[in-house]
């Protein structure tokens, strides 16, 4: 028999530290049935060339980058206790390998990404729903370290890119969801990965 599972959606902008509080809260439940799931997993294969910018770069920061369909189908399945075959993305050649990688059945599911609250359908799946806002300077640096260091861009296209679109389209698109959000956490982030993991061990 199939159990529905806990479902947490964690949103914020790029450089917030998503993963990170996400990590810090899988820390603090220790043993419990967690898995970690990224959004970044469901970009489009081929982003839609309307979307692409005056320089002729594809817009990864917009709601049409996403992979809707795919996303809403398998947030529903692990919420009915189902296991599904999430796309591993590959991001130094921004495109999906053709791999999947197992998730679930599990009993907690952490689900993080700049569009996370964004979706109304979604949202109503959201047990709890979280914001992250975190000062631009910091995102911006934090994101301008990781890109250079682990995907493998160039100082140069991390700026262009930031301002092209990371910057607009976080005011545009992204900070708006924090009026869905059941909380909203700051840059110091150890408090409130306390408060959640202690919600999410009442549940279970």
């Amino acid at each position: 028999m199939n159990q529905k599972i806990f479902l947490i959606g964690i949103a914020g902008g790029s450089g917030s530290g998503k993963t990170t509080f996400a990590t810090k809260v899988i820390k603090n439940l220790s043993n419990t049935d967690v898995y970690l799931l990224h959004m970044d997993s469901y970009y489009l294969h081929d982003q839609p060339q309307a979307n692409y910018t005056s320089n002729g770069k594809p817009n990864f920061d917009h709601p049409n980058a996403f992979d809707w369909e795919l996303l809403r189908l398998h947030l529903s399945e692990l919420k009915k206790g189902y296991a599904i075959k999430c796309p591993i993305y590959d991001f130094s050649s921004s495109s999906r390998t053709g791999e999947f990688e197992n998730v679930g059945p599990c009993k907690v599911v952490l689900f993080e990404g700049i569009f996370s609250l964004y979706d109304q359908k979604i949202r109503e799946m959201l047990d709890i729903k979280c914001f992250l806002h975190v000062d631009s300077d910091i995102r911006f640096t934090r994101r301008l370290h990781r890109d250079v260091k682990e995907r493998g861009r160039s100082l140069e296209s991390v700026i262009s890119q930031y301002y092209d679109t990371v910057r607009p389209m976080y005011q545009r698109y992204l900070d708006p969801q924090r009026q869905y959000a059941d909380f909203t956490v700051g840059e110091e982030t150890d408090v409130a990965s306390l408060i959640l993991s202690a919600r999410i061990k009442e549940f279970l």
